[in-house]
């Protein structure tokens, strides 16, 4: 069933039919299965293109790092394994990721109009895609609270705090900088006036959800919004596993554990907190438990099925992945990581279905955020995508199966 609204099947007639006056093919040729799924391949190429020139922009200043390391990064994360698998069948994600990372390409130039433009054709392609247009308007804002935080350091002469990182009573003292700032008219007007065209796109949005009844359209039974707050541990894990080189290191594990012996009152208290969401907040979707086709029904019933306790044995590994994750972004400014982490919540905790798709543009942003490996780290991420597409793309050609109650071939997919 069909939920997304129909920017890829727009694009597709945008592309083939110039094709097919230009080139005189048949309707029956530019319509064929392989000219639509030669379109991912085009956005699969132009996906490589803006990773790349990502990377470039938000490590301009780090000049140790070499233009061949940037090309290995931009070629991993295009090899990334849950979008590439989608680049060679008639999916919305190459173009939903093409839209939003352009937009964000745009954004992180200054301009911001052709950046709420882009964001709208990644919105028609997936609706949450509205989440990264906030996301977009949060980078021009964490900008400026940045600017006016060092600002404030200076007035006070307070090296102890930093705009980084801290103790708790600094991140007290941020909230409260965060909270007078935001109610000062004088500044409000300011990141309006800077992201004015984010505004009226979000406002359009909210305008379709009235009209509409919802975000979803089509089967909405089957796409009900709740609060699925162990998702966010889902998207750690699944972080962790695809970024093993950059969050999984002796150096971190070494660095987890003295932090734990270090805080283990604060630590305590998040593995209540989790132990308590996982109880209290995990969703099962009939599709999860039904479609065997998807990895996520194996990851589910090898794995999470095993024994009513598993889910909250997990806990202390989703301590270090977050703990992890959370240390490779401490270059980023505290404003810019608590608007990733407001845009993170909101596009996979209302999501019931445990879906690996739903995390590809969180990911992607992630990882274009983080600093450069080694190279022989980047080269070791490379072949560890390659190998997992190989396998991928091996089960799906090799070893299909049929349904009882179908005559149809099925195979296994991301």
């Amino acid at each position: 069933m069909i939920t997304t609204l129909p920017g890829l099947y727009l694009l597709s007639v945008g592309v083939v039919k110039p094709a097919a006056w230009l080139l005189g093919w048949t309707g029956s040729v530019v319509c064929s299965v392989g000219m639509l799924r030669f379109i991912n391949l085009l956005f699969s190429a132009g996906n490589f293109y803006l990773l790349y020139l990502l990377l470039f922009k938000i490590h301009q200043k780090n000049k140790a790092v070499s233009g061949f390391q940037r090309i290995l990064s931009a070629l991993t994360l295009a090899a990334f394994p849950t979008l590439y698998f989608f680049t060679f069948l008639y999916y919305t994600d190459p173009g939903s990721v093409f839209f939003t990372l352009f937009s964000y390409l745009m954004c992180l130039y200054g301009n911001h109009k052709t950046s709420a433009l882009l964001g709208f054709c990644g919105f028609m392609f997936r609706q949450t895609n509205i989440v990264w247009t906030v996301f977009c308007a949060g980078n021009v804002v964490a900008e400026k609270l940045n600017e006016a935080w060092k600002i404030e350091l200076q007035k006070k002469k307070d090296e102890k705090i930093s705009s980084r990182k801290g103790s708790f009573s600094d991140l007290t003292r941020i909230l409260q900088f965060l909270v007078e700032y935001l109610l000062s008219p004088k500044n409000l007007v300011t990141l309006i006036a800077l992201t004015w065209p984010y505004i009226i796109l979000v406002s359009l949005f909210f305008v379709f959800v009235f009209i509409n009844g919802g975000i979803v359209v089509g089967d909405r039974s089957s796409h009900e919004a709740c609060l699925h707050f162990p998702q966010l541990f889902y998207f750690l894990s699944f972080t962790g596993f695809f970024s093993f080189p950059h969050l999984l290191t002796p150096t971190k594990i070494r660095k987890f554990l003295l932090s734990l012996k270090k805080h283990p009152v604060q630590y305590s208290l998040v593995t209540v907190i989790s132990l308590f969401l996982i109880w209290k907040f995990t969703y099962v979707h009939k599709y999860l438990l039904a479609d065997n086709r998807h990895y996520t029904f194996y990851v589910w019933r090898k794995v999470f099925q095993r024994h009513e306790l598993v889910k909250y044995l997990l806990v202390p590994f989703y301590l270090f992945a977050g703990w992890s994750f959370a240390d490779t972004l401490k270059s980023k400014s505290i404003f810019w990581i608590l608007m990733y982490f407001v845009c993170l919540l909101a596009v996979t905790v209302p999501q019931k279905l445990l879906e690996f798709r739903y995390f590809i543009l969180p990911f992607l942003i992630y990882r274009l955020n983080i600093p450069f490996l080694s190279l022989y780290r980047q080269l070791l991420e490379l072949a560890f995508y390659i190998l997992v597409n190989a396998v991928t793309f091996y089960l799906f050609l090799n070893r299909t199966f049929q349904w009882e109650n179908s005559d149809e071939v099925q195979r296994f997919m991301w």
